[in-house]
């Protein structure tokens, strides 16, 4: 890997798979980020909550020139196949060229190309002297998979430059100039338990196998949600079969579409056979109806040992009506532009914990829109749909939206340096999903931003893969930009 084009930025990318950076381990990345500019003898700053800042000279007669800030965010997301044995705080990524040679991909995880391709840019460009740009600023935030956190608490005036080209976007010959605004919902049912009935049999019904992805970039692509469908099941188990619900878990993420989902029933030992007949047909059923879409859905059951406590019938019931109404998917498209979705929700995790003596099952939603009204209302019908079903609900990490301005100098800039370039014009769009510059703009107002980046495939799931050719192309595009600017 380390000997593609540009050398520079795959021989840094290569350092960052070396780097255990799930969200939430910041130190060893931050730390390397630091040591990294300090080695080029560059200014390099680190703020509070751990986010790293880098300055670079303009090259000689472009002092004058305003600055540019070169912008990724240092984490990544942590996902993996069920039947991949790997430790996202300790491993390196074990990353490889696809056998056709036009895609970088890894072993059964999370490759990281979401944002490490953006970081080991921006660490090429300053590491190169040949490279002609004005006052150049590398800003690495932390935490952005998670709740945007480096983002959010960026303070004012740290940064200088004029220009922000956010280099976190996924489809190469786009120009990203506005993204969605999210919000996470957390939904918590408390609950004594109860004695199991004398006599029943439990079993594990584990979904896996769905292909999960962005709960932003890919909620439109009709993916299953694990957690959804699993709930479909329990509703009909226990309303034929006297099913009682002791355990459930499913998703890993808020911005990841669950792939998996289990949960522990129990059932009179006489409807054993029945249960694994009404396993067999959903399996069947969801793959009839993912046909082409969900080719590796699996869907079994198996007898365990039987616990001594399962939820009581009521609290059972309102949650499985709750996870049954909750929206999940598209909810609104933006009408002037109706490839885009405007608004949607990701029923995201779901699991049961003991704190204190207290038995808990949690929900976890992340809704997300282009307009801030728009998820206000979603997220208002998301509360109504736990509340009535008894649940505490509350919100949290609410961060804006980014807003287009279709006649910034920035974006004209970077729509003609392209079509010098590459002979034809990118396409001007939002993105569902979000993205540091709304955030970030509102610490710097008169900033002007742009998201961009190369082709980066299933980001947030193990399928996850960067392609070669377009990484050669944005990192071009950047330089030129660079110079332009």
């Amino acid at each position: 890997m380390k000997n593609l084009e540009p050398k520079g930025l795959w021989s840094s990318f290569y350092s960052l798979t070396q780097i255990p950076r799930p969200s939430g381990k910041r130190k060893e990345i931050a730390d390397f980020l630091v040591s990294y500019g300090k080695s080029l003898g560059l200014e390099t700053l680190q703020d509070e909550i751990g986010n790293v800042l880098i300055r670079k000279p303009a090259s000689p007669g472009m002092e004058n020139h305003p600055g540019v800030i070169l912008q990724g965010h240092m984490d990544m997301v942590p996902q993996k196949n069920s039947d991949k044995v790997f430790d996202f705080e300790k491993d390196p990524i074990e990353a490889y060229i696809e056998e056709n040679g036009e895609w970088v991909t890894a072993n059964g995880t999370t490759l990281g190309a979401d944002n490490g391709i953006g970081v080991a840019t921006a660490m090429a460009i300053l590491a190169d002297k040949n490279v002609v740009h004005p006052p150049l600023e590398a800003l690495f935030t932390i935490d952005e998979e998670t709740g945007m956190y480096g983002a959010n608490d960026l303070k004012a005036g740290w940064l200088q430059g004029k220009y922000l080209l956010n280099l976190d976007s996924e489809t190469e010959g786009e120009l990203y100039v506005g993204c969605a605004g999210g919000i996470d919902t957390t939904a918590t049912f408390d609950y004594q338990p109860v004695e199991t009935e004398e006599g029943d049999i439990a079993l594990r019904v584990e979904l896996k196998g769905c292909k999960g992805g962005h709960s932003g970039c890919d909620i439109h692509l009709q993916r299953a949600n694990a957690i959804k469908l699993l709930f479909r099941f329990l509703k009909d188990a226990v309303s034929n079969f006297e099913a009682r619900l002791a355990y459930v878990e499913g998703g890993s993420l808020r911005n990841a579409i669950p792939r998996e989902a289990s949960a522990v029933i129990t059932i009179p030992e006489d409807s054993y056979q029945d249960l694994q007949d009404l396993v067999d047909r959903y399996e069947d059923l969801w793959l009839k109806e993912y046909d082409g879409i969900e080719t590796d859905l699996t869907f079994k059951a198996t007898e365990i040992e039987c616990p001594k406590t399962e939820m009581p019938e009521e609290v059972q019931d309102f949650l499985i009506h709750a996870i049954t109404l909750c929206p999940h998917g598209v909810y609104r498209m933006i009408p002037e532009m109706p490839d885009i979705v405007e608004t949607s929700n990701n029923v995201a995790m779901i699991k049961s914990q003991i704190t204190n003596d207290k038995s808990q099952i949690i929900v976890y939603c992340l809704t997300r829109s282009n307009v801030e009204s728009r998820k206000e209302e979603l997220a208002s019908i998301i509360h109504s749909a736990f509340a009535l079903a008894g649940a505490d609900v509350k919100f949290s990490g609410a961060y804006p939206g980014w807003q287009p301005n279709f006649k910034s100098t920035l974006l004209k800039t970077m729509k003609e340096t392209y079509e010098k370039e590459f002979g034809n014009s990118p396409r001007i769009v939002t993105i569902h999903a979000g993205l540091e510059c709304g955030i970030i703009g509102g610490n710097y107002p008169h900033m002007e931003m742009i998201s961009f980046g190369p082709t980066i495939e299933h980001p947030h799931s193990p399928d996850e893969r960067v392609n070669i050719a377009t990484v050669q192309k944005f990192y071009r595009f950047v330089l030129s930009a660079l110079q332009q600017l």
